[in-house]
């Protein structure tokens, strides 16, 4: 007795009955995607290697995370806003002011510098508020308004010491960051833990996947049900919470608190992300990708000053960097439209 098959139409979609998905083929995957990132890394480090002898040493990588640990931190936060397809020009600004508030309580009202802390964080935290409220709520374009926020916090960090300097923090903070585990800074532990948490929160949680979706096309996002507004406030809340810890990271290395502190830092973190592979239209990028562009500019900067290189041509590298990013990811655009 014989039994025959079903037969498939023509227009019958074919399936694979062995699904190749598994662990290597998603590494390869996220390999191919940082595929230029990696790879511009790679050159660099091994350029910078030849060119000076004293780049390869532990001491120095280690510098190199030390470094860019603040810029890092702001520059996660950064990313989950350009995600969204915004914009957060007062990162920078929110670092000094929150710097400047918490040091003025501890100095001026005497309060303990972990009550300090805390309140400099919610400070942050609240200036993110006002501009996820502007832009999502208030439909103010992220650029005007996350510029009023900018100067506004600029403004408020002179205004509350009237342009001092404040020293004299407590020790034991002071030595959180002059510490190694290892060969690697607290500050830099820090740095990938933060980075861990947000990446495993974008790739694992709804709210973060939803991040992708509302940056990919808004109206669509908001059409299936996801709340839009709220999601992207909350983006701009965490990225003015992490500008204050970026805050705590720079009083501890230098000791001090200084109102312009973060002047020129706006540039390197929106450079990070950019060079990470994140798009500025929204919906594409990873805190992976980010991570390496962090290691990128810090890696340009130490090298190009272990060569002695004048620091006011290090900003034109850095700008042409941005641009060459730039380029590469309208070029992607068009690529993914096609």
């Amino acid at each position: 007795m014989t039994t025959t098959q079903p037969q498939k139409s023509p227009d019958s979609p074919v399936t694979d009955p062995l699904p190749s998905v598994g662990v290597g083929s998603k590494l390869l995957t996220r390999l191919r995607n940082l595929g230029g990132p990696v790879v511009g890394l790679v050159v660099m480090v091994v350029a910078m290697s030849f060119l000076s002898p004293f780049f390869l040493t532990s001491r120095n990588l280690s510098n190199i995370i030390a470094q860019v640990s603040d810029i890092g931190i702001m520059a996660a936060g950064a990313t989950l806003v350009i995600l969204i397809g915004g914009i957060d020009l007062s990162v920078a600004a929110n670092l000094a002011l929150t710097m400047m508030f918490s040091a003025w309580l501890f100095q001026v009202i005497e309060v303990p510098w972990p009550v300090a802390m805390i309140l400099g964080l919610l400070l942050g935290m609240a200036v993110g508020l006002l501009n996820g409220a502007l832009t999502s709520y208030g439909k103010v374009q992220a650029f005007a308004a996350t510029l009023a926020t900018m100067s506004a916090c600029a403004g408020m960090a002179l205004f509350i010491t009237k342009g001092n300097t404040i020293n004299g923090f407590p020790s034991w903070f002071s030595n959180l960051t002059s510490n190694v585990l290892g060969s690697v800074p607290v500050q830099g532990i820090l740095l990938v833990v933060i980075y861990l948490l947000i990446g495993m929160w974008l790739r694992y949680r709804p709210g973060g996947r939803a991040l992708y979706a509302i940056g990919g096309n808004e109206q669509a996002a908001r059409l299936s049900g996801l709340p839009v507004r709220w999601a992207k406030t909350r983006v701009y809340i965490i990225a003015g919470g992490l500008a204050a810890v970026a805050g705590w990271v720079n009083i501890s290395l230098l000791d001090s608190a200084q109102p312009t502190a973060g002047a020129g830092y706006l540039l390197n973190v929106i450079a990070v992300v950019v060079i990470g592979g994140a798009s500025l239209s929204g919906g594409v990028g990873s805190m992976g990708g980010t991570f390496i562009g962090l290691l990128i500019i810090g890696v340009l900067n130490n090298g190009l000053s272990l060569l002695h290189v004048n620091p006011n041509l290090q900003q034109v590298v850095i700008g042409a960097v941005i641009l060459a990013a730039v380029l590469t990811d309208r070029a992607g655009n068009r690529l993914r439209a096609a």
